[in-house]
């Protein structure tokens, strides 16, 4: 799966949550998730909030095979900006 299958997956779940921030997912070469507000792309953006994790990662994340936390702990997940946000978001995608 791709960033762009991975974006219109988590795109339904963001349209009807209320999400009111912006979360960058930068999976390095293979792209980047911008998440502003309700509106998703895979254009690249200034984000409150940035997760930085491989393709792979991502993707086991949003299908729920993923903890972020554990993620977090292991290193294969990095934050950079508001952590409260990226804490807000995986409520919403977990």
């Amino acid at each position: 799966m791709g960033v762009q299958e991975i974006a219109a997956k988590l795109k339904t779940q963001v349209e009807s949550a209320g999400f009111d921030r912006s979360v960058k997912f930068d999976t390095g070469g293979d792209g980047v998730i911008l998440i502003d507000g309700a509106t998703i792309s895979t254009t690249d953006g200034p984000a409150d909030c940035t997760i930085t994790l491989s393709l792979d990662d991502l993707e086991s994340l949003i299908a729920g095979d993923l903890n972020p936390t554990m993620a977090f702990m292991t290193g294969k997940l990095k934050i950079e900006g508001d952590m409260s946000i990226a804490m807000q978001l995986s409520q919403l995608i977990g």
